[in-house]
């Protein structure tokens, strides 16, 4: 799969590299001349240039890109990169860092942005995750299609309990996708009992939330 990362920081430099590992084709784009080609990440390629002008991205061959990462430490370069990738080159996904919450508004898919990652919103939400029991707890958004990545662990007192998975009713357009057991990750089958302290992952939409805290709270 063919990434183009805008921004060759600590944040888009790591991003490469992982990716790099998992043998994708990326290309970094970053306006810091300092950055030299040797310098950047091994095995990406490095344009040196503003991602926002559309000469840059069109030597970069955004038209080919499967997906772009606008991970810049500045809002308005991702949101314009964004728009313009969507919108100009046809990028069937686009993922923008946002680093000011108070601008999370607007990472949405007007400006093109099919997923926002919000440093200050995932730290929040992890704390809440590593501290809450039988609340529900808001991990991710995904853009497209309305829904969210949440979490709850079963209390000691969820009459749930020992039941089986393919016996509850979870609320419509909710998938439970993963039950997280000590250090083990189970993919969830019929078969499969709930235990008090079990960490359970759904794909739910926001209006469910309630009706899945009610069912699992203490």
């Amino acid at each position: 799969m063919r990434i183009v990362i805008a921004g060759a920081g600590k944040v888009g430099r790591s991003i490469a590299a992982e990716l790099v590992e998992n043998k994708h084709d990326v290309l970094l784009i970053d306006r810091d001349t300092d950055l030299a080609p040797g310098g950047g990440v091994p095995g990406a390629t490095l344009i040196t240039a503003d991602a926002c002008e559309l000469t840059t991205l069109e030597r970069a061959e955004l038209n080919t890109a499967q997906v772009v990462i606008a991970a810049t430490g500045d809002d308005k370069v991702n949101l314009v990169l964004s728009l313009l990738a969507k919108t100009e080159y046809g990028v069937p996904r686009v993922v923008a860092r946002v680093n000011h919450p108070k601008n999370e508004w607007m990472f949405d898919e007007s400006w093109g942005v099919d997923v926002a990652v919000s440093t200050p919103r995932l730290m929040s939400a992890l704390v809440e995750e590593a501290v809450s029991i039988g609340d529900i707890v808001r991990l991710f958004t995904f853009r497209q299609g309305s829904a969210n990545l949440v979490e709850l662990t079963l209390a000691s007192d969820c009459e749930c309990a020992g039941r089986r998975v393919g016996d509850m009713a979870w609320p419509i357009d909710t998938a439970l996708v993963a039950i997280i057991r000590g250090q083990h990750v189970i993919t969830p089958h019929a078969d499969d009992a709930l235990q008090a302290g079990d960490e359970l992952l759904f794909v739910a939409p926001a209006e469910r939330e309630d009706e899945l805290a009610a069912m699992l709270g203490g």
